[in-house]
């Protein structure tokens, strides 16, 4: 237990202290400053309003009327105070939170897209589920539940400070005849006060204490079960075509089951905690005036008196009943922080693959890719493609074959550096153009147009230059819907996301262009046209296909043939 509370800890220090110490330090710290000041000025007014409830109550006892009206005004002031201290608390700490919120998220999205962690992730097969989960909403709710929970903190210690002093002088001694002797106790509310609140939290304790696994567990059956919509959504023209809605009906409640199992066990022991906090809230309410009846009908104090007490004890038990009172927030705090540990832990781990593999990838100066000594791996160790060697000069058009699974466009995310497992050493013309075709093409959300240049801006080519490669590339019908705001990736047909893959790398003019199947949905004429279109577009660009149709062997002059044991040719 020590060493996941020390986990815990650093963890918690690791996620917290960046911001704290970043360029925006300065600008957090004077707003810090000004929220601890109002929670300052908050408590202080408290004790204000503590003193005014003797002096009001004990004008109502006395029948005074010119002190009740003073009494009144007294009131109204404070009263204002409160309000504009209390709005401008809420309103500064809405504002660091959202300022701490940006700063995380920019942090995370960073070291997430850093390196191609985002698709190394996959590939290890950790316990990391939903990343965009843990950006969105967890890093809100620590912001959100961290501020919370310390400025409360912040609060009852100062307001506990404040009011025990108070109450120890409210208190007065208490006699208890022992015998023929008395024992008497200074300040027993105080002592009454700490021992209630003691109990409480200890109960609460071990009654709320399964909440953290729950909360835990509820996240991640949420952001599963939504993903899986997301899926549904997304793929959703091959789930038809299938006739999948059964089975995708019965995946989906067995998903939502999970949530709702979680949520009704969160139910029952919330049931329990609620029970038990409720009750000690409403015990809370008589019990000082309860302790205190004694001295107020023993004439020892007015009925000013018994007010200020039972409101100085309210606070004083408040203070030191604020683990009890936010227990459930402390429960999901701690959930949301050890998600974002294993999601900052998982992101160093997919830094770390490319340290602990031995790929090395090799900037040249010859116009050439060279392939030395290559073996690629699967995650799991296992071997795809061994000892490979190979040169490719600026120019050549080399096809790769073999039987699917065997590797080829694994090799071809090891050419592009993103698939780190094996050993071996690949050079790369430094300063030159290299450009990667999948088979199936990214399609970002917005305009045809964005789509088109992806990844550039807008501006990266002409209107008239983007229109006319259009309709080389046989997307003449798309040329009048560029600025057209679409999700182009359901709406185009997977033939004409292959085309538009054509446009980009006409217009790109890479020197290196590597294509993996991207021409699989389009007919033989037109992969035919499209080939002839880059020889004479890119006469001077090296062009490496994967695929499997036989007619492409027409577009390359030279094949190199993977087989499914590893071992390879070039003809």
């Amino acid at each position: 237990m020590k060493t996941i509370n020390r986990n815990f800890i650093q963890g918690l220090w690791q996620i917290a202290r960046g911001y704290w110490v970043s360029e925006e330090k300065w600008r957090a710290g004077f707003l810090l400053a000004v929220i601890v000041s109002l929670n300052l000025g908050h408590v202080y007014i408290l004790v204000l309003l503590n003193e005014w409830n003797n002096t009001f109550y004990n004008t109502l006892q006395n029948y005074d009327k010119d002190g009740f009206v003073s009494a009144l005004g007294t009131f109204s002031v404070l009263a204002a105070c409160y309000i504009i201290v209390a709005v401008y608390e809420l309103y500064m700490q809405q504002l660091l939170e959202i300022k701490w919120r940006r700063w995380l998220t920019q942090q995370y999205l960073q070291s997430w897209l850093h390196k191609r962690s985002y698709y190394q992730m996959q590939l290890l097969d950790n316990s990391t589920d939903n990343p965009d989960q843990r950006i969105s909403e967890d890093l809100r709710l620590f912001v959100n539940l961290s501020l919370r929970l310390s400025l409360g903190l912040l609060k009852a210690t100062v307001t506990l400070c404040s009011f025990i002093a108070i109450l120890w002088k409210l208190s007065g001694e208490l006699s208890i005849p022992i015998g023929e002797n008395q024992l008497s106790i200074p300040g027993y509310m105080v002592w009454v006060a700490i021992i209630y609140a003691t109990v409480g939290t200890w109960l609460t304790t071990k009654i709320g204490h399964p909440l953290v696994g729950l909360n835990f567990s509820q996240q991640r059956y949420e952001a599963d079960f939504r993903f899986s919509l997301v899926r549904l959504r997304e793929n959703s023209e091959s789930i038809a075509l299938y006739g999948g809605e059964s089975q995708e009906q019965t995946n989906l409640l067995n998903r939502f089951h999970m949530v709702v199992n979680n949520f009704r066990a969160l139910m029952l022991r919330q049931k329990k905690l609620t029970w038990f906090t409720s009750g000690y809230s409403q015990i809370a309410i008589i019990f000082p005036l309860i302790v205190a009846a004694p001295r107020y009908f023993s004439n020892q104090i007015p009925l000013g008196g018994l007010i200020q007490t039972s409101s100085a004890f309210g606070r004083v038990q408040d203070a030191l009943s604020f683990f009890v009172d936010s227990y459930s927030l402390f429960a999901e705090w701690q959930a949301v922080i050890n998600r974002l540990i294993g999601f900052g832990s998982s992101m160093n781990n997919a830094h770390k693959i490319s340290e602990k593999e031995s790929i090395t990838v090799n900037y040249g100066d010859e116009s050439a890719v060279d392939v030395l000594q290559l073996h690629v791996n699967i995650p799991n160790g296992e071997q795809l493609l061994k000892d490979l060697n190979l040169t490719i000069h600026q120019g050549d058009s080399l096809l790769i074959m073999g039987p699917s699974g065997c590797g080829k466009s694994t090799l071809i995310r090891t050419l592009a550096g993103i698939w780190p497992f094996g050993q071996g050493n690949i050079t790369v013309p430094d300063g030159q153009i290299l450009l990667f075709l999948p088979q199936k093409s990214y399609l970002p959300l917005g305009t045809l147009r964005e789509s088109v240049l992806y990844p550039f801006k807008p501006d990266f080519a002409t209107d008239e230059n983007i229109r006319s490669v259009m309709e080389l590339c046989k997307l003449g019908e798309l040329v009048d819907k560029l600025d057209k705001t679409e999700d182009w990736s359901h709406i185009l047909s997977l033939g004409e996301q292959q085309k538009i893959a054509f446009v980009r790398a006409v217009l790109q003019k890479p020197d290196w262009l590597f294509l993996d199947e991207a021409t699989s949905a389009i007919d033989e004429s037109t992969e035919r046209e499209l080939y002839k279109l880059l020889r004479g577009k890119l006469p001077d660009s090296a062009i490496i296909s994967v695929g499997h149709r036989s007619t492409l062997l027409d577009y390359h002059d030279k094949k190199l043939i993977i087989d499914d044991m590893g071992s390879w040719r070039l003809e």
